[in-house]
């Protein structure tokens, strides 16, 4: 029998892996059974949280490779969002004891600033010591993807951001790290989304009902 209580469910993975669709999916399934649930997204999350989401995005359609804001700028501005999105939407619904999915956290900083590009992982672990007030995940979703999955999902989509843009080995570098990051760890289910059918789905609500007991 379902007993209310805080819990945090992260999704993440490469661009074309059907997070925010997976995401989506499972709210759904949770409100259907009355359970409090809220589902956001980084960057974003909050009114100030989407600034600074929509300032990241806007820099990245600069043409002139000159223009783009230098790495560790980006990875700050990705925290600041990530601060207001914990300060002000994720510890607050939590503390109210409601289920928080999230498209995107932590892992993501990881992933695609450290592991791709190369920016110093003491640099981000220092400010998430100070912003994440002890927040952490009960369960991450890596989605994993075959490349030609990816691409056409990609293909289909009708606005694309800069995520969108990066070269296939990119994607390729960030799958893997995505990957390598949840090895070893109990709360993380990596599941291959590659086909576009139920299971995985039914594999998601299937983990979420026996740790939330419903």
């Amino acid at each position: 029998m379902y007993k209310k209580k805080p819990f945090f469910i992260v999704f993440e993975g490469v661009e074309g892996c059907g997070k925010s669709y997976q995401s989506k999916k499972l709210f759904n399934k949770l409100k259907q059974k009355k359970i409090d649930t809220i589902l956001t997204r980084e960057p974003g999350g909050t009114k100030s949280s989407e600034l600074i989401r929509n300032l990241i995005l806007k820099d990245y359609f600069k043409k002139k490779k000159l223009e783009k804001f230098d790495k560790y700028t980006d990875t700050l501005l990705y925290l600041a969002a990530r601060n207001e999105h914990v300060k002000n939407k994720i510890k607050p619904a939590l503390i109210q004891k409601k289920v928080v999915i999230c498209d995107r956290f932590v892992d993501s900083t990881l992933a695609y600033q450290v592991y791709g590009k190369k920016v110093d992982i003491k640099f981000i672990n220092n400010i998430h010591n100070k912003i994440l007030r002890g927040i952490k995940p009960n369960i991450v979703f890596i989605l994993k993807v075959s490349t030609k999955s990816s691409k056409n999902r990609l293909k289909k989509r009708r606005t694309k951001n800069r995520y969108d843009n990066f070269a296939q080995s990119f994607y390729t570098k960030a799958q893997k790290a995505f990957i390598k990051l949840a090895k070893r760890k109990k709360n993380y289910f990596i599941l291959d989304s590659s086909e576009n059918d139920n299971t995985v789905e039914e594999k998601i609500f299937n983990i979420v009902k026996k740790q939330l007991n419903i």
